[in-house]
C-alpha cells in the first residue's frame, strides 16, 4: 500500500513540476525583436538564422559589408542586417537610433551580446599593451556600450539579455587580453542582472567552451604566436627555447572543439522561457 502511495505522490509531483515549468515559458515569440551582435560568422551567423526561422524580427549586426549581404541572402524579409563596430560609440548611438524608430513602443525584446574576438593568445612577457587592449576594448567595453544604448528599449519590453562570455571568463588558459575581457564580462553580468531585476528584465550569461568557430581555429592561433615570437628579444626567446613551439603546436592539434548548434540550442532555450537565472 506505501508503494502505490508513493508512486502516486511522485507521479503527481513530476506533473506538478511540469505545469509549473510550463507556466514560465512564453508563448506567442514570432513578431518579438531581437537585436543579436557579431552575426558575420559563428554563434551570431547562426543564431539570427535559427530565430529568423524561428519567426522573430532579428536586427542582425555585422562588421562587414560582406557578413551582412552573405547573412541577409540566407535569411527572411523580415530579417535586418545593421553594420556595427562595436568599439565605435557613435555607430553604437545610430544603430540603437535606428532600433528603437523600428521597435517603437513595443521595446526591444532581447538582445545577444555575442560580438567577440580573440587577439593574441601568449604568454604574457611575450605581449604589449595593445595586444591586450583590442579583445577588452570588444569584448568587455563594446557589449557594455550596446546594452547601455539597448537598454531603454529592453526594460520596456520588460526583455531578456543574453551575454556571451566563455569558460575562459572561469579560468585562463594563457596570457593575452582574451581571459581578463572575459573575466570582465561575468562580473558586469551579475551586476546587471541584480539592477535589471526590479525592472522584470532577464539577464544571463553563456560560457562557451571549444566550439569550431573562426575564433578558435588552431592554424590562426599559432599563426599569431609565430609572428610574436619572430619579434621577441633574443634573451626572451632564450628564455623559453627553440622547441616551445612545437610542444604548443603537439598541444593545438589535441583540442577537440563542439559544434556550434548545440550553443545555439541554448540561445532558443534561454529565449523562450521567463525564468532565465
Amino acid at each position: 500500500m506505501l508503494f502505490y502511495i508513493l508512486l502516486f505522490l511522485g507521479i503527481v509531483s513530476l506533473w506538478w513540476h511540469w505545469r509549473a515549468r510550463d507556466r514560465t515559458k512564453v508563448t506567442n515569440l514570432a513578431g518579438k525583436y531581437i537585436f543579436i551582435t557579431g552575426c558575420d560568422t559563428g554563434f551570431g551567423n547562426m543564431a539570427a538564422k535559427v530565430f529568423d526561422k524561428k519567426g522573430f524580427r532579428v536586427f542582425a549586426s555585422c562588421l562587414t559589408e560582406t557578413g551582412a549581404k552573405e547573412l541577409k541572402a540566407v535569411t527572411s524579409k523580415q530579417l535586418q542586417t545593421v553594420l556595427l563596430d562595436v568599439r565605435d560609440s557613435d555607430s553604437v548611438k545610430k544603430v540603437a537610433a535606428r532600433v528603437k524608430a523600428e521597435v517603437q513602443s513595443e521595446g526591444l525584446w532581447g538582445l545577444v551580446n555575442n560580438a567577440g574576438i580573440m587577439g593574441p593568445s601568449a604568454p604574457t612577457d611575450w605581449l604589449d599593451i595593445e595586444h591586450f587592449r583590442e579583445p577588452i576594448e570588444v569584448n568587455l567595453i563594446g557589449l557594455i556600450n550596446v546594452t547601455i544604448n539597448m537598454l531603454p528599449l529592453i526594460k520596456k519590453a520588460k526583455g531578456r539579455i543574453v551575454n556571451v562570455s566563455s569558460v575562459g571568463g572561469r579560468l585562463a588558459f594563457s596570457g593575452g587580453g582574451y581571459f581578463p575581457s572575459k573575466f570582465g564580462v561575468e562580473g558586469f553580468n551579475d551586476s546587471l542582472r541584480r539592477d535589471m531585476k526590479a525592472f522584470g528584465v532577464k539577464v544571463c550569461c553563456i560560457q562557451p567552451g571549444l566550439f569550431k568557430t573562426a575564433l578558435s581555429n588552431p592554424e590562426k592561433i599559432m599563426k599569431e604566436k609565430e609572428v610574436i615570437w619572430n619579434n621577441l628579444p633574443p634573451d626572451i626567446k632564450k628564455q623559453y627555447g627553440e622547441e616551445y613551439f612545437q610542444k604548443a603546436l603537439q598541444m593545438q592539434q589535441r583540442n577537440k572543439s563542439c559544434p556550434r548548434s548545440v550553443l545555439t540550442r541554448t540561445f532558443h532555450q534561454l529565449f523562450s522561457a521567463w525564468s532565465m537565472p
